[in-house]
């Protein structure tokens, strides 16, 4: 353990915390150093109610292997509930044949009052209820319902989507153009749907004509 320098360093914010992990040290250190603070020195976090924790690499680059255990040290600690990993390392200097550094894949619920987002393509696997917020720079992909606020684009992507299993926002957003319902889509059977910008307008249409709007809205370097 190198007690000089903090290869961890844990903050709360609103939302829950927030894990900043040194980028330049051996990720064994780094490892060591978040299991120790969870373990001995952060037992405060680890009782009460849920807490959702933000992950932050800075410019470190993790494989598969090395995410999941950072997720499982912070996963068996209670009350811990990941929300993101992210890196600050701009999308040109990731791995291009990583498809994981080309769509973010998240998992979870969120609730009202909760908020998720990426820098990146994002495919999150379960529902955002109603009061939740979802947001990505890039494009959303919701393998659930949508039934609460949904931004893509963020960063001002005006070709970005948002596709959902079920299509039911209280609001979509994509770049600077907002939509609410009924408007645009109270007819919509909402089912396998997904929002696009065409003239400044926002439209909904099946996700089988994504391929038709956005060809390359998904890029998978697939084995």
């Amino acid at each position: 353990m190198i007690a000089s320098k903090h290869l961890v360093t844990i903050k709360g914010v609103k939302d829950g915390l927030i894990f900043l992990l040194n980028d330049e040290c051996e990720f064994s250190s780094l490892l060591e150093e978040l299991n120790h603070k969870l373990e001995n020195t952060h037992q405060k976090f680890l009782t009460g109610p849920i807490i959702h924790v933000h992950v932050k690499l800075g410019k470190r680059i993790v494989s598969d292997e090395e995410e999941q255990s950072i997720r499982e040290s912070i996963r068996q600690r209670g009350n811990l509930l990941i929300q993101s990993v992210d890196s600050d390392l701009p999308e040109k200097e990731r791995d291009p044949n990583d498809p994981c550094k080309t769509l973010k894949v998240m998992s979870g619920m969120i609730r009202s009052g909760q908020t998720v987002h990426y820098d990146g393509n994002l495919m999150y696997m379960g529902d955002v209820n109603p009061g939740g917020t979802i947001s990505a720079s890039g494009d959303l992909y919701i393998m659930g319902a949508l039934r609460g606020m949904a931004h893509a684009g963020t960063e001002g992507n005006r070709n970005a989507v948002i596709a959902a299993s079920y299509l039911k926002p209280t609001q979509l957003r994509i770049a600077g153009v907002i939509s609410r319902p009924p408007d645009e889509w109270e007819l919509s059977d909402a089912a396998m749907e997904f929002a696009y910008l065409n003239e400044d307008m926002m439209h909904i249409d099946k996700i089988y004509h994504l391929g038709r709007i956005r060809p390359d809205a998904v890029e998978f370097k697939g084995e």
